[in-house]
């Protein structure tokens, strides 16, 4: 690559030669790479934007006949490039069914007809609105291979569900649960349960029916309704959940297996380490049928559970035996199911019975969580899961009240408590059996074997074939185990396409035809196995229950939130839902987690809330047009509302800046020192005007919109970026002026840097400059000129670096394999812009960093309002100028010091602003020397009319051929005035020479009184060869008052 390079540099650089001969330098192929930028209107371009996809499409110039589509031409019966509604205009670059067409812009249509529109563009990578995308939804997807599988709703959604939720519940704790709840409370807890997963359920579909749905399931619901804050932390929550759900199905199959092992006396070494053992052999099998997809062992599980089911109602017909009867078993008697009706709670309460059962119906996302492998998830959600809910809550219900119908609550299992005299009166709560012939009445007094209060087997007794009941109880265990070892390591995946957590950037490869996510499979594995060594179900499912109950909560959350935000874009297909029914939902749902478990609910939305913190912090480039941020709008445009209604007050006055730093790039100093004054509690406007004709300056100020507010963004400025297109700059600047802000929240001062060229710019460039300041003044905003002696601009070495970039960019394409051109890429770019200019570089950043111990010196020379103290005062509450101490300087009369100190300490103490020293000035009169005034004169020179000593005909006419320059009357009228800006500047180079920032009263010029150029050139005297300084005036309206 070395040969190859040196070749090309001989090329190149005699291109770089000829298009910068300024900037030109010798390179060798590993000195100075760059990163890809362009240089647009003179500006540069934020590097954390690609400006590329600002460019509009690229057309091929043709005088042939533009071409259409046939639908086009037929539509309107003549050749146009509008073009008729299409979905491929509305797709996302990179979409999965079909490629993104491109209509034609407004320009385009607009302009003069010069190019030819494609039809089509291929995917690029960029989002609809130009900007570049990293997020699921608009990213490129994986490139599809054959024979990817992609499923229906009855297989993806209505078994998988349907599979979840009929869990270890089913078979061996729901008897249990009507034994102490009674099947009057029992049904309030299947029904309640129910409520809960339906109305999320139909939140659920209205969600998903809101666009289209990628993988990542609840995730994904969450998070592009609510935002990459509460989809992050949920998203994070939810995976571990399924993962931990795992291991809990896996430690039901493993508890049933150990009884029927200690039933046949053969423990491997004892209860707790068999289900330790044996549950991590069937997470291995259960991995390996998860990877390889085996969708057929889904539907053999179905088959077996539902067999098992209806061995359930086939046995409760069957006549029971007297063993059976022994045991508590009855054919169907209403005494039994009456005598089962009220509660009989021992030692649990109707919440515990519910924290019990509830776990069972946390499956209704199974179909939700692999919506990426969905045929059409958004049809396929809300039938299957809804479907799911009722055809599972009705066989809860029903196999529940059969049980309740034939079984008594306790019973001792011997034969030999049959009662042989029938006469025997019968009380108790054993009276039911009594009456059917069996004297259970020991159970009162000593716990019994049988009966539903006492054994977690009994369905399995009463069913027609035992044998049947535990293959459904592994059928429901091993299925829910195997639903959610799918479903996590999918929504595990898509969280990390995201990349909110950048450390979790690998677990989003996947691999094979149906992208499966082999590393999230794996972490899964060992995240299950280590909840398994706990061996204790009890301790695992209430924090399942309480993660899976706190994403209901959310997705309950997200479809109220976005009914109520009343955004456009929120338009559901799937109507049957309501937006209050949905906030009951999330009440609910926050509800029976306190319910369950409040200390793993306070534990769970702990964990939830620190998630949130750290994706907040981290602000994770994605915008997904969440409801937060629909509300967000709607809430700023009712509190501006809001603020139109109440009158200004001086007590919350606080800076609102509209500063003209050009591109925000182009004045760092300006911008800092302005975003220093406002920081988050006010306003900031950084504006730039584009002068030229209309046709060019819109093009560059509509591409440079987005970009410079991302850069604000990107370099934490709180600021807002503002650009208008005018013929000349005063106009613009006018414009702005006038028009920015919205209701109150408008600016009130305008800061803009000093013209240190205005001698050289001409008579034009002054007056435009000088025009500002009294459109600001007559437009009653307070001033501020910031004045640095290396000057404010650094234009030419933003464009300059970006000349650098063009260079190495196309350099790069060629030695792009030459290690030490990667490595020393970035650092060589810095060390050119700096070397240009070094001195300007560092005044420009001065604002950046935390200032050292020093003095703001305030020289508040004449009453504006209070803005000339009250700026500097705001300084010293910021972080960077804390260690900086106010010194106060005001002018005095001669014999008067120390009372005009004392009065201005009072007012000071009044206005509760602190400094460190009050200076009277008290010989501000004195005539300043001759030197300075020899300087003067020779700045004014070239300016001068000299008409004194002319005729008046010829002074007529030389003012006619030359009004912007300094009369001799002039000069006299305004000579004490001249004196004292020279006089200010002899005593601020002898006072504050050492202060880390001067603030100064700034003087004013009378508008068709004072010159242009003399009124510049008492500015650039006032503040010439001084510390950075500033000047401001303000509108003559208090901004301080000492009233509470």
């Amino acid at each position: 690559c070395s040969s190859c390079c040196q070749v090309a540099l001989t090329h190149i650089s005699n291109y770089f030669y000829w298009l910068y001969p300024v900037a030109y330098i010798s390179v060798s192929p590993s000195a100075f790479p760059m990163e890809r930028h362009r240089s647009s209107g003179g500006e540069h371009v934020n590097p954390a934007y690609d400006s590329t996809l600002d460019e509009p499409p690229l057309y091929e110039e043709s005088n042939e006949h533009r071409t259409v589509r046939p639908s086009v031409v037929s539509a309107f019966g003549h050749d146009t490039l509008d073009r008729v509604p299409n979905i491929d205009f509305y797709r996302n670059a990179g979409s999965v069914s079909g490629h993104r067409a491109v209509r034609p812009s407004l320009q385009e249509l607009h302009d003069v007809f010069q190019k030819v529109m494609p039809d089509t563009v291929e995917d690029d990578g960029e989002g609809s609105d130009g900007t570049p995308f990293d997020d699921l939804e608009s990213g490129p997807p994986p490139k599809a291979e054959k024979g990817a599988v992609k499923f229906g709703w009855i297989k993806g959604v209505l078994v998988r569900c349907m599979l979840n939720i009929w869990g270890v519940m089913l078979f061996i704790r729901l008897s249990w649960v009507f034994g102490q709840a009674g099947w009057g409370l029992g049904t309030v807890v299947i029904v309640l349960s129910c409520v809960v997963t339906t109305i999320t359920s139909l939140s659920m579909s209205a969600i998903c029916t809101n666009g289209v749905v990628r993988a990542g399931g609840a995730y994904y619901l969450i998070s592009r309704s609510l935002g990459p804050e509460f989809g992050g932390s949920i998203g994070l929550i939810f995976a571990c959940a399924n993962a931990l759900a795992v291991a809990m199905y896996v430690v039901g199959f493993a508890e049933t297996v150990v009884d029927l092992l200690k039933d046949n006396d053969m423990l491997i070494v004892d209860p707790i380490n068999d289900i330790r053992i044996i549950g991590i052999i069937t997470v291995v099998v259960l991995l390996g049928i998860s990877v390889a997809g085996c969708s057929i062992l889904t539907i053999l599980l179905l088959i077996i559970l539902l067999v098992a089911i209806v061995n359930v109602f086939v046995g409760t017909f069957i006549p029971a035996t007297e063993t059976k009867k022994s045991q508590g078993i009855f054919n169907y008697n209403s005494k039994i199911f009456l005598d089962n009706f009220a509660p009989d709670f021992r030692g649990e309460t109707f919440f515990s019975v519910f924290a019990v059962f509830f776990p069972a119906a946390t499956g209704i996302l199974a179909g939700a969580n692999i919506s990426g492998d969905l045929k059409d998830p958004q049809k396929a959600i809300p039938k299957g899961t809804l479907l799911a809910i009722v055809i599972t809550g009705i066989t809860y219900l029903a196999v529940a009240l059969c049980v309740s119908a034939t079984i008594v609550r306790d019973a001792t299992g011997n034969i030999t408590d049959a009662i042989l005299n029938p006469g025997k009166p019968c009380n108790g709560s054993t009276a039911a059996a009594c009456e059917l012939g069996f004297d259970f009445s020991s159970c009162e007094t000593e716990t019994c074997d049988f009966g539903l209060m006492n054994n977690f087997q009994m369905i399995t007794l009463v069913s027609g074939f035992g044998p049947l009941i535990i293959a459904g109880t592994f059928s429901a265990t091993l299925s829910s185990a195997l639903a959610s070892l799918v479903s996590a390591p999918k929504v595990f995946q898509a969280l990390c396409k995201d990349n909110i957590y950048t450390a979790l950037r690998f677990f989003a490869k996947g691999y094979g035809k149906n992208n499966e996510p082999i590393p999230g499979y794996i972490l899964t594995f060992f995240i299950s196995v280590a909840i398994i060594l706990i061996a204790n179900l009890n301790v695992i499912a209430p924090i399942i229950s309480n993660f899976f109950l706190a994403s209901y909560a959310l997705i309950n959350f997200s479809c109220f939130h976005a009914s109520w935000a009343k955004s456009p874009g929120w338009r559901p297909a799937y109507k049957y839902y309501n937006m209050w029914l949905s906030l009951l939902g999330a009440v609910l749902c926050c509800v029976v987690m306190f319910v369950i478990n409040w200390l793993y609910a306070l534990l769970t939305y702990g964990i939830e809330l620190l998630l949130y913190i750290y994706v907040t912090v981290k602000k994770p480039a994605v915008n997904w047009g969440s409801s937060t941020q629909a509300v967000t709008f709607v809430s700023a445009v009712g509190n501006a509302l809001s603020l139109s209604g109440v009158d200004d007050h001086v007590k919350n006055f606080r800076p609102q800046i509209l500063t003209l730093t050009g591109s925000p790039r182009a004045r760092p100093a300006l911008l800092d020192l302005a975003h220093s004054f406002t920081k988050t509690y006010g306003l900031c406007l950084t504006c730039e005007v584009f002068v030229g004709p209309r046709s060019e300056a819109l093009q560059d100020l509509n591409a440079g919109m987005e970009r410079n507010q991302m850069y604000l963004r990107k370099t934490k400025r709180k600021a807002f970026y503002a650009a208008v297109a005018c013929d000349n700059f005063r106009d613009g600047t006018e414009s702005l002026l006038q028009a920015s802000g919205l209701g109150r929240m408008k600016p009130n001062t305008l800061m803009i840097g000093f013209k240190t060229n205005w001698r050289t710019a001409g008579a034009e460039g002054v007056q435009s400059y000088v025009g500002i300041l009294h459109d600001a003044f007559d437009f009653e905003y307070g001033t501020v000129v910031l004045r640095i002696n290396e000057g404010l601009d650094v234009t030419h070495i933003v464009e300059a670096e970006g000349r650098y970039e063009s260079f190495f960019r196309l350099f790069g394409l060629i030695c792009r394999n030459n290690y030490a051109y990667k490595k020393n890429r970035k650092s060589s770019q810095q060390v050119l812009v700096v070397k240009m200019n070094e001195k300007l570089l560092e005044a420009s950043a001065q604002f950046k960093k935390k200032q050292p111990k020093g003095t703001i010196d305030v020289w508040w020379l004449f009453d504006d309002g209070g803005l000339t103290l009250l700026l500097p005062y705001i300084l010293t509450n910021r972080k960077k100028w804390k260690d900086s101490k106010l010194r106060i300087f005001v002018a005095g009369q001669p014999g008067r010091t120390e009372q005009d100190k004392k009065e201005m300490r009072s007012l000071l103490h009044k206005f509760r602003i602190k400094c460190s020293e009050i200076i009277v000035i008290d010989d501000i009169h004195v005539q300043p020397s001759d030197n300075s005034l020899q300087k003067f004169q020779g700045m004014i020179e070239p300016f001068r009319l000299h008409d004194g000593s002319k005729g008046a005909a010829q002074a007529g006419a030389m003012k006619k051929e030359y009004p912007y320059k300094i009369t001799d009357e002039e000069l006299s009228s305004f000579e004490e005035k001249t004196n004292l800006q020279i006089r200010l500047n002899e005593l601020l180079q002898e006072h504050s020479k050492s202060a880390s920032l001067i603030v100064v009263s700034m003087p004013i010029a009378r508008k068709e009184s004072i010159s242009d150029f003399l009124y510049m050139a008492w500015l650039d005297t006032l503040t010439k060869d001084l510390p950075p300084t500033v000047l401001i005036r303000g509108n003559h309206k208090s901004v301080l008052t000492f009233y509470s």
